[in-house]
This record gives C-alpha cells, sequence and structure tokens, in this order.
C-alpha cells in the first residue's frame, strides 16, 4: 500500500492546479492514465474568460453565464467564479503562461466568443490549453513533494461504506459519514493494480466526450471520475446537458480537430455549400449566440438540406491576421489541403463538453467525506443548462484554488491499512473482441438516439441497448482480469446511463437538451433537485 496525504486523479488543468497548490504542505500523488499532457485541457484553444479591463464587468460576466445556463445556473457560485477571474488568470501569469499580448505590447489581447457580450477571453494564440499545460505539468513534475504516476488508470474508490471486515473498521476514526480512503489504480505497464491511502482523493478525471461516436475530446475522456463516484454514492446532476461544439473539423484525417469559437468572435461566418449565411435566420446574435443555439441550427440546417457539413469562412480577414490570431488552425488545415485564408473551413458540431457530473459543494466537497470533485468531472452549479465558452478553464482554477485552500485547512492524519485488490477468482481474458465491438455499439447509438436532438422513443432505446450491454460487461467484469480497456468501457457505460435516465426525466427542453416530444421550456429550476 502506499500512503500519500492528497490523491489527485486526473493531470488536467483542475488536477495540475490543485497539486501546486496543496504540495507545499502535503504529500501528493498525481495519476495520469496516460502521460501527464493527456488531457483534455490540453487541447482547449479558446481561452479563459476573465473580467481584465474597466469597459468590462463582473456583473456583465455574471449575466452573460446566467444566461447561457438557462435558468438552472447557481447564482452565488457563478458570482464567485466570476469574482475570481482576474486572480486565477493573475495565479498563472505568475507561473510563467505566456499569453498573447496586444501588437503595440501594451496588455494581453482579449477575445470574444460566443454568448459573451465583451471582449474578456484572455489566450495564447488559438493554444491555451497547451500554453498552460505545458506550463504547469513542467513545474508539477519538478515539485519534489508530487509523485506522478502516467500510464495509471483508477479502478474505484476505497470507502468506509464498503468495509465488513472489523479490524479495518476499527483503525477508522468512527465518523458516522461514507468516507474515501484512496481509490485502486491499475499499473498499465505491469497490469497490477495498486492500492494507494490517501487523507483526501480528488477526482478531476475530465469529461464523457468518448461516450459519443463524433466528439473534440481525447481518447482519455471517458467519464471515469463521474462513474467511480456514482458507484461509490455520490449524487451527479445535469448529466443531459451534453455540450455540442458547433465547429469540429470535417475532414476523413482530422480526428477530433476543434475549430476554436474564436475564429466566429474574429468574424468568421457560417455558410451553406453555396455560400448563403443561415444564422441570421435562427437567432439575433448570428455567429455569436451560445453553442447551443448554433450548434442546433447546424443540425438542423444539415438534416433538412441532406448536407455531410456547413461552413465557416474566415477567408475575408488578411492572411496576416488569420497566421497571427490562428496559427494552429491554419496550419493543421494547411497541412489537410484547406487555405482557410482562402476558402471555407468544413465543420460539423461534435460531443465537446459534460456540464453535469458529481454534485459539488463551493469548495469542491462531494457526498463523500475527503472526496472532491473539480474541473469537468464535477457539477458545481456553474454552467446550469449550457457551458458558456471559456468558462472551463476558469472553473477549473477557481475550484483547484478553493478546493486546496480546504485541504489545507485540515491536520495531517496517517491512512488506515487498506485491503490489497483481491484477483484470486478471475481469470486473464480470454478475448477482448467483446469490449471493442461494444465501445463501437454504445458510441454510435448515443450519437443517434441522445445527440443534438432527442425524443421519448429514441431515449428508450438507448437505455435498452445499455442495460443490455452493461450486463454483458458485468459479467465480464466479474470475471476477468481488469484492463485499461475494460475499466473505461465499464465507465463509460455507466455514464451513458446517468445521461439517458437524466434526458428521460427532463420533461421539457432547455439549454442543451432539446426534445421534440417536449419543446418547450416550462419547469422552474426548482423543480428539479
Amino acid at each position: 500500500m502506499q500512503q500519500f496525504d492528497v490523491l489527485i486523479i486526473g493531470s488536467g488543468l483542475a488536477g495540475l492546479s490543485l497539486a501546486l497548490r496543496t504540495a507545499t504542505h502535503k504529500k501528493v500523488c498525481l495519476v495520469s492514465k496516460r502521460t501527464i499532457n493527456d488531457t483534455a485541457s490540453n487541447w482547449a484553444q479558446g481561452g479563459i474568460a476573465a473580467v481584465l479591463n474597466d469597459e468590462d464587468s463582473i456583473e456583465a460576466h455574471i449575466q452573460d453565464t446566467l444566461i447561457a445556463g438557462g435558468g438552472l445556473c447557481d447564482v452565488a457560485v457563478t458570482k464567485m467564479v466570476a469574482e475570481q477571474g482576474k486572480q486565477a488568470v493573475e495565479w498563472l501569469i505568475e507561473q510563467g503562461v505566456g499569453f498573447t499580448r496586444e501588437q503595440d505590447n501594451s496588455g494581453y489581447h482579449l477575445t470574444r466568443e460566443g454568448g459573451h457580450s465583451h471582449r474578456r477571453i484572455i489566450h495564447a494564440a488559438d493554444a491555451t490549453g497547451h500554453a498552460v499545460q505545458i506550463t504547469l505539468s513542467e513545474k508539477v513534475k519538478q515539485h519534489p513533494n508530487i509523485t506522478v504516476m502516467e500510464n495509471h488508470i483508477a479502478v474505484d474508490l476505497i470507502t468506509t461504506s464498503k468495509f465488513t471486515n472489523t479490524k479495518i473498521e476499527a483503525t477508522i476514526e468512527a465518523t458516522g459519514d461514507n468516507t474515501c480512503l484512496g481509490a485502486y489504480v491499475l499499473d498499465n505497464s505491469t497490469g497490477k493494480v495498486l492500492t494507494i491511502a490517501a487523507q483526501n482523493t480528488i477526482l478531476a478525471t475530465g469529461g464523457a466526450g468518448k461516450v459519443y461516436l463524433y466528439t473534440t475530446n481525447p481518447d482519455v475522456s471517458t467519464g471515469d471520475g463521474i462513474a467511480m463516484a456514482w458507484r461509490a454514492g455520490c449524487r451527479v446532476a445535469n448529466m443531459e446537458f451534453i455540450q455540442f461544439h458547433p465547429t469540429c473539423l470535417f475532414h476523413p484525417h482530422a480526428k477530433s480537430f476543434l475549430i476554436s469559437e474564436a475564429v466566429r468572435g474574429e468574424g468568421g461566418l457560417l455558410k451553406l455549400p453555396d455560400g448563403t449565411r443561415f444564422m441570421p435566420e435562427h437567432d439575433s446574435r448570428e455567429e455569436l449566440a451560445p453553442r447551443d443555439v448554433v450548434a442546433r441550427a447546424i443540425d438542423f440546417e444539415m438534416k433538412k438540406r441532406g448536407l455531410d457539413c456547413v461552413y465557416l469562412d474566415i477567408s475575408h480577414q488578411p492572411l496576416a491576421f488569420i497566421q497571427e490570431h490562428f496559427p494552429n488552425i491554419y496550419k493543421r488545415c494547411l497541412e489537410l489541403g484547406i487555405d482557410i485564408s482562402k476558402t471555407p473551413i468544413p465543420v460539423v458540431p461534435a460531443a465537446h463538453y459534460t456540464c453535469g457530473g458529481v454534485m459539488t459543494d463551493d469548495k469542491g466537497r462531494t457526498d463523500i467525506k475527503n472526496l472532491y470533485a473539480i474541473g469537468e468531472t464535477a457539477c458545481t452549479g456553474l454552467h446550469g443548462a449550457n457551458r458558456l465558452a471559456s468558462n472551463s478553464l476558469l472553473e477549473c482554477l477557481v475550484f483547484g484554488q478553493s478546493a486546496a485552500e480546504d485541504i489545507l485547512s485540515q491536520p495531517t492524519k496517517p491512512s488506515p491499512q487498506l485491503p490489497y485488490w483481491d484477483e484470486s477468482r478471475v481469470t486473464d481474458a480470454d478475448e477482448e473482441v467483446l469490449i471493442t465491438h461494444t465501445w463501437d455499439e454504445l458510441r454510435r447509438f448515443m450519437w443517434n438516439y441522445v445527440g443534438i436532438v432527442r425524443t421519448d422513443k429514441r431515449l428508450s432505446r438507448a437505455l435498452h441497448r445499455i442495460h443490455m450491454l452493461r450486463d454483458e460487461v458485468f459479467e465480464f467484469y466479474s470475471n476477468f482480469k481488469v484492463s485499461n480497456d475494460l475499466i473505461e468501457l465499464r465507465n463509460l457505460l455507466q455514464v451513458a446511463e446517468l445521461i439517458v435516465e437524466s434526458a428521460i426525466s427532463r420533461k421539457e427542453s432547455r439549454g442543451l437538451h432539446y426534445s421534440k416530444d417536449h419543446p418547450n421550456t416550462e419547469l422552474e429550476p426548482d423543480d428539479f433537485t
């Protein structure tokens, strides 16, 4: 058994920032499924929303967030996050993140994205997440109090409610609350499951985009933290609100490549194949409408006209402007034969962000004592029914700090001796085809039945298939040794079930959840808990 003060599962911005903030006084373990930089944070293009000049205001940022959230945002949490935006950005600058400056070097360049009333997105060209990720991960790897475990995946949380051994129970402080004591973690390089004990465990595993066939997310986004927390007894909320980014590059050789929201913020126009604009017919905010509106509009036009994609045109801007603001997008598209300074970019919507997740308070604490959830894994109340663009990295920073402060306020205590992972009654899997086949089937019917536009019949069909596949995978999990793919598939099925059941329970259309059978927004936020 390995023992730490703080166990962080996930190595994106939320996990990295919390690790650096707690490691000054705590012994920290950071677990990453692949390398430390294989995260959704590393893929984030747009930037970080924060009020950084006098032309903007905290009140305007709050209002923009509440409008985008469709009436389901927690007002107090939204206020807290908006008020701490400037401080969070300043902390990143102190760490050495090189944000893009104005041409005259008078300050940092701020761009605007859909749903924002002001220019408030600070960014590092069109690869903000990468700049932040690389800067912080280097500091984490060099920190003497942080142990980084790459190529490790968490299997399940270890909680007091699972104990029946009286000798183990006797070593645990009797609080009456279900308490997290650490996690079982699979070392992918050896196939062995480690027992890691920790006074505080943090789920920072990101979202669940890989539950869908088309996504902007990296392969590691399989909803692990949400599934583990649910199995351990935590509440989840708002799982029906899956944000589909309107503009993912449509190209057979461009897996999950995102065309940043900022392209539309800097004048990009959405067009049909004949060059006709269509957003003015769908919303008065046109291309700068919130993501749910733009994604539905594109989906509508594609289905109405039988299109494979629509087009995003920024070619009216000068080449120098495009190369300065979108160097990575320009380069990647050029590699694929698309010169965005001359021709429109083919785009389609793709699953992008999980707005729901594990319910937490304003310090990231879950229903289980000593278990926290931060970042995309968590449902803090900030996003409501739809995330406002570039609020996600901000949320990672703010809750990374608030959770760290709560953890640092606690005295350090030794962990009890925990039981080892028992695989005495399982064998090596005789074939892996069940895993790959089930994964493919799940992602396809989730895309077809639980996508941008939903119906009761489609949701019912999806739930029926999920239950059948879940039973098959449970039997497989019970009889064979765990593997990375099996753990991810088990978690994806659990998250898919939560998404579908949440969608079925919401008898209205709101934000990212649009139902043909319930097209009106009728219910008050208090009707849902």
